[in-house]
């Protein structure tokens, strides 16, 4: 029902809106948006309201903000150039209850058979859960029920089941839709059915997608990227019809699927072509590769089995499917070859971003530095801590060639939390959010969060990089504190400290698990000699947890630094169990143990080497240092060039080394003379 007056506001306030990271000001009187809130006060109180009112021809995108609230209504897309977008995708909830089988019983055909139908171009749908609730509610009936099906003269009297196809979305014509940031759910099939064998353009990026059978089931074209696949049931959850063309294809891009246990990862029944790329796989997933399933009449496949993987995941023992073979596809592809350019064929680009769910007449203030990390991060939501090997500087002013180039390479995968990349991201975001109140840098900083959480292995270890696993950036690595560094984060989540309290609650318990996960490895990877905990390597293998070399000049050892990030962060449980008291003072005593007295570490003069410098270390009876390295079994300092010769004395090693790594440092002297005995009398009291 229209409302009287205009909810734009008659006075020219701009309305901040945030597309390709640019903030386009729109005059409220006369930019093409319209509210919708079901309580009152805005345009509409009903979306199909406001949907009717839009003119039928357009050009350009026309924004219906919807606010907060659950709307029990089927909507009906017929206009191009549409755009539906959120306050916030847990609160903003598009719901009906219908069986696809109850639907064509009374209907010819599909025409309403979902929560939101399409039959337009040009579509966006952001931050909203759209929900088809049918088998949700009908889960704990396992006997279907009967109806009478006027509709099918063949079978009058028909059995629909909990589990049959319930339609959150179902596009007929339509090309170029857009959902980002969105939940879709049904317990039963087909609950995303964007269909157009034609020339049907497709593009998903961090949905969460949950049904039964076939219930992410394109036609024609689609991506999905950073999206979340729940599955109930255990016949497929994923599947695509690639019938018309031989270049249709269903692109997946760093996704995690989950489900029931046994469920399978998916299936086809005509021509069909799957691109899988740093998937992750839970335990529960069925050994059971992509399949064709049989139909009658038998279909006739042209292009052969096409189904293609590279980098996935599982956890627990993986299956023998999953190996990369993305270099069997037609063009011997490469990981870098898979773009949306590619899958579109240069036909459509979609905007990648995220139109700013907070819509408001004050979007918060602006910092330069916060808005360059929204530029550098990476699609899988990390950042890089280098381009083209020159560190990322944020303070820099770009081009808009530059900025264009970092946009473009949102797809690599270089993020990483070495060197504290994408952890001071994060911590510099939510600072920013606090002191601006803009959005953008909390929902970047949260999504920072969620790609950490998404990167810890089983094991409870981080990688140095994810998802490139390439040498040793796929190690357990504590070297430079970067995995302690990402704990540290999921430790302030928790306790709210230094601005984490502005991150949404949900993330409290991931980060209590991770933490819980991330502990468990750290007392396995306790390095023992001779039946005696000592302390830690920098880092370890990461499926058997044993010490390993990383860089050339990095052989395995017992750290002098790394160890001390370790200690501190296990001193921060505020209620240690016994190991982790263990633990900590095993690794004091470790660190006390190898203590060097009467030296210090100093660059000095040196006029023969090549640049003029060299590093030594002198007496100085005032001074304590540690070495960065000691040897396991003997705790004898060592260190190492690039050929990885292991040596006892810094100078046999090359200068390009001895002055280009900190082989000593002070690392621990903190934490014994003050952290650890504060610790201690802590822990003294409590017990």
């Amino acid at each position: 029902m229209k409302k009287t007056g205009l909810y734009f506001l008659a006075f020219t306030v701009a309305i901040v809106v945030q597309f390709n990271g640019a903030v386009l000001y729109a005059q409220a009187n006369n930019k093409s948006m319209i509210v919708v809130d079901q309580r009152g006060g805005a345009d509409f109180i009903s979306i199909q309201d406001a949907l009717n009112s839009l003119p039928d021809a357009a050009s350009a995108p026309r924004i219906i903000y919807i606010k907060a609230g659950v709307y029990k209504e089927k909507l009906f897309v017929e206009k191009n150039f549409v755009s539906l977008v959120g306050e916030d995708k847990n609160t903003t909830i598009l719901t009906i209850s219908l069986a696809r089988d109850i639907w064509r019983c009374e209907n010819d055909d599909d025409w309403g058979v979902a929560t939101i139908n399409l039959k337009s171009n040009d579509i966006a749908l952001e931050n909203l859960t759209i929900t088809n609730t049918y088998g949700f509610e009908n889960q704990n009936n396992p006997e279907p029920a009967r109806i009478n099906c006027l509709k099918d003269t063949l079978k009058p009297v028909k059995e629909v089941r909990n589990n049959g196809h319930q339609m959150a979305l179902r596009s007929f014509t339509t090309t170029r839709l857009a959902a980002k940031n969105c939940i879709f759910r049904a317990f039963g099939g087909d609950t995303v059915s964007p269909w157009n064998t034609e020339d049907g353009f497709f593009y998903f990026k961090d949905c969460i997608m949950e049904g039964g059978v076939d219930f992410y089931c394109p036609r024609g074209w689609a991506w999905a990227q950073n999206c979340t696949f729940i599955a109930h049931g255990n016949t497929a959850a994923i599947w695509h019809d690639g019938s018309k063309y031989e270049d249709s294809k269903t692109v997946l891009v760093n996704c995690v699927f989950t489900g029931d246990p046994g469920f399978k990862l998916g299936r086809y029944h005509r021509d069909a072509q799957f691109y899988i790329m740093n998937g992750r796989f839970a335990k529960e997933m069925a050994d059971a590769p992509i399949y064709l399933n049989p139909s009658n009449p038998k279909n006739e496949i042209k292009w052969g089995h096409r189904v293609y993987f590279y980098n996935a995941v599982k956890e627990g023992p993986s299956y023998s499917w999953l190996a990369n073979n993305l270099s069997t596809a037609k063009g011997n592809l490469k990981p870098e070859n898979i773009t949306l350019s590619w899958l579109f064929g240069g036909k459509w680009m979609p905007d990648t971003t995220h139109v700013d769910s907070k819509i408001s007449l004050q979007n918060g203030g602006v910092d330069s530095v916060a808005e360059n990390m929204l530029l550098y991060q990476r699609a899988i939501g990390g950042w890089p801590k280098a381009v083209n090997d020159i560190k990322v500087d944020y303070k820099k002013s770009l081009t808009p060639a530059e900025r264009k180039s970092i946009i473009a390479d949102s797809l690599k995968n270089d993020p990483t939390i070495d060197n504290s990349a994408t952890t001071k991201e994060i911590r510099y975001l939510v600072t920013a959010y606090k002191k601006t109140k803009n959005s953008k840098y909390l929902k970047a900083a949260e999504k920072g969060i969620a790609y950490l959480l998404k990167a810890q292995y089983p094991t409870g270890g981080w990688p140095q990089y994810y998802p490139d696993f390439s040498s040793y950036r796929g190690q357990i690595t504590y070297n430079d504190d970067a995995m302690v560094n990402v704990l540290n984060i999921m430790q302030d989540i928790i306790e709210g400290a230094k601005n984490f309290e502005v991150v949404q609650p949900f993330f409290i318990q991931k980060a209590k698990d991770a933490i819980e996960n991330g502990i468990g490895c750290i007392l396995r990877t306790q390095i023992k000699v001779d039946g005696k905990l000592t302390a830690w390597c920098a880092q370890y293998n990461r499926n058997t947890l044993q010490p390993e070399m990383a860089r050339k000049f990095e052989l395995a050892s017992i750290s002098g630094q790394e160890s001390v990030g370790i200690l501190k962060f296990l001193m921060r449980q505020k209620n240690p169990s016994s190991e982790i008291i263990a633990a900590v003072e095993a690794g004091v005593n470790w660190l006390e143990s190898v203590k060097i007295k009467g030296f210090k570490y100093v660059d000095i003069d040196a006029p023969n080497e090549p640049n003029g410098k060299d590093r030594v270390i002198l007496p100085d009876t005032n001074s304590t240092i540690w070495a960065r390295f000691y040897e396991i079994g003997t705790n004898r300092p060592f260190f190492s060039g690039r050929n990885s010769d292991k040596k006892y004395d810094l100078r046999q090693i090359e200068v390009e080394r001895r002055t280009g790594y900190g082989w000593y440092g002070t690392w621990p002297a903190t934490l014994l003379l003050v952290d650890y005995p504060k610790w201690l009398q802590k822990i003294n009291k409590t017990n």
